[in-house]
């Protein structure tokens, strides 16, 4: 479909897809939102609120929204993760109407215009750590992805327990060489270790080893040894 809305070329179903928001909007909002694409795409972007006040938070997201897309009347959730659902929130000074469906997945928020259409958002949890909802925001707004809301927050579930269990390894390995005596600091201030064994060479999630252990035909050598790894 060519029609555009505003100059913007539409997307998928004809619905127009464009990142560059107003900086100031997007940030009030944390919203980011698929760039222009003809491919078609499971969500439009990803909006991480910052409480599960709709009245609050629905307010700034259209701010963001209605210039790019059109005035939205009316918004759907399901109240699975919203413990109040209002019939209707004031947008400076128009109500737009909120609908509660239990049967729309739940990570999703649904807008809809009559001017341009349907829109579908991941919605983050506020308690969301930065780093998670940075992955979130970036795969939701990926062209021609498929994934649906609640399989995107499943896929992140699993991608933080990979995250928090590396954390953990290197936490332990840090003990370890703790306790090998890599805290023991001598009164220049450098650790202090077995006095007849090399220099270490220190490899997160990697046992400490002595320089002279390592190959130097090998990068890892090269890099210890601090050469090259020509010979003469």
């Amino acid at each position: 479909m060519n029609t555009t809305l505003a100059g913007m070329p539409l997307g998928r179903t004809g619905r127009a897809t464009h990142h560059d928001l107003a900086p100031a909007l997007a940030l009030a909002a944390r919203l980011r939102l698929a760039p222009r694409s003809s491919l078609v795409t499971a969500l439009d972007g990803a909006w991480w609120p910052h409480s599960r006040d709709l009245a609050v938070e629905l307010p700034p997201l259209m701010a963001a929204l209605d210039e790019l897309w059109g005035r939205i009347t009316r918004v759907t959730v399901n109240p699975t993760h919203w413990p109040v659902v209002p019939p209707g929130v004031d947008v400076a000074g128009r109500i737009v109407h909120v609908g509660r469906f239990v049967e729309q997945d739940p990570d999703k928020l649904i807008l809809l215009s009559f001017t341009v259409g349907r829109w579908d958002l991941l919605v983050i949890p506020p308690e969301t750590a930065p780093a998670s909802a940075a992955r979130l925001l970036a795969a939701a707004a990926l062209p021609g992805s498929m994934l649906s809301a609640g399989t995107l927050m499943a896929n992140e579930a699993v991608i933080g327990r990979g995250v928090r269990e590396a954390q953990r390894r290197e936490a332990d390995w840090e003990v370890s060489w703790e306790s090998e005596g890599g805290a023991c600091m001598s009164p220049f201030g450098e650790p202090l270790g077995d006095p007849h064994a090399g220099p270490r060479v220190r490899r997160p999630g990697l046992p400490v080893m002595p320089v002279d252990a390592i190959p130097l035909g090998t990068a890892a050598g090269m890099a210890a040894a601090g050469g090259s790894g020509r010979t003469s």
